[in-house]
């Protein structure tokens, strides 16, 4: 199994603002913004050593889900491509491609060459998807999303490995004699699995390297690590598997304006107490997401978290 953080160390990273513009989390001032404000809020991400940077998929937003999902939504292949090019040592995350619309071997070109360009940087994290009409439109069954899901996996595994002319036989799939060039500068591809159902977990736990909740509050955290590690042990899976967990919507100090009552703010000693509660329950990462009224407070916000918080996540 591939990991990507140290052990017993609490990773964080945040999910990109700007490329993808749902009511539930974006920020007023998203709509009128570009892809300088993309680019300046990852270079800010990568210089106060945020482990990832994550980006959403979808291919085409159905009108009846326009208004709680919005239209924008960045291609995550191209994004992370651009966003490689003007970062260092930040990681890319798709978070989640739903990987079940596209066939393995596109798939693969893609993030071979995405992580050939970005030296090693990808974590592939992927997802079953929830829009009926996009599988419609794609051509795909969604009532088997599922299924057709753990087949690309296992087609991606192969497809993504060392070997130029890669083999897969599967129900849906099926490939040889097919070379493809280049090859991901990691030996292995880390493999996050996205959602919290029971399909999503045990998903997780018997394909994954990691697994990335999909809105579980942290008192259900604990059940649902603990139902990965049982389905892993009973199927002899060993390795790591890394555990994500999004926490609470932060603002690093005592904001001047409603943040919303969910928000946790205060000092960032106070903040990091908090958040050290994740990795006492088996977190790996967490993914963070600021309050913000304008890039500058954002990126400003960011460097606050990484120069004031981060440096007290792994105190005991």
């Amino acid at each position: 199994m591939a990991r990507v953080f140290e052990e017993g160390r609490l990773a964080y990273g945040m999910q990109l603002p700007v490329q993808s513009q749902s009511t539930i989390y974006a920020e007023p001032w998203e709509a009128a913004a570009g892809v300088a404000d993309l680019v300046a809020v990852a270079r800010a991400a990568d210089r106060a050593g945020f482990g990832y940077l994550a980006t959403c998929d979808h291919v085409a937003i159905p009108r009846r889900l326009a208004g709680p999902m919005g239209t924008v939504w960045y291609d995550p292949v191209a994004t992370l491509a651009h966003l490689a090019a003007v970062t260092e040592h930040v990681r890319l995350l798709s978070h989640v491609a739903i990987v079940a619309l596209r066939h393995p071997l596109l798939s693969a070109k893609q993030y071979a060459t995405l992580d050939h360009l970005s030296g090693g940087r990808l974590i592939l994290g992927v997802g079953a998807g929830h829009v009926t009409e996009e599988f419609e439109a794609l051509g795909v069954d969604f009532a088997r999303r599922g299924a057709l899901l753990d087949e690309t996996l296992d087609a991606l595994r192969a497809a993504l490995g060392p070997e130029e002319y890669p083999e897969f036989e599967g129900e849906h799939v099926r490939f040889r004699d097919l070379g493809q060039l280049p090859r991901p500068a990691q030996e292995r591809i880390p493999v996050w699995v996205g959602g919290s159902s029971p399909a999503a977990v045990r998903r997780a736990a018997l394909r994954g390297d990691g697994w990335l909740p999909q809105g579980d509050p942290r008192e259900k955290l604990p059940a649902q690590i603990a139902r990965l590690r049982e389905l892993r042990e009973a199927a002899g899976v060993t390795g790591p598997l890394e555990i994500g967990a999004i926490t609470e919507a932060l603002y690093v100090g005592e904001p001047a304006w409603d943040t919303g009552r969910r928000t946790l703010t205060g000092k960032p000693e106070a903040l990091a107490e908090s958040l050290r509660a994740y990795r006492e329950i088996g977190v790996d990462q967490i993914q963070v997401r600021f309050r913000s009224r304008d890039r500058a407070e954002l990126v400003d916000q960011i460097t606050a978290f990484g120069a004031e918080v981060a440096p007290h996540l792994d105190e005991a």
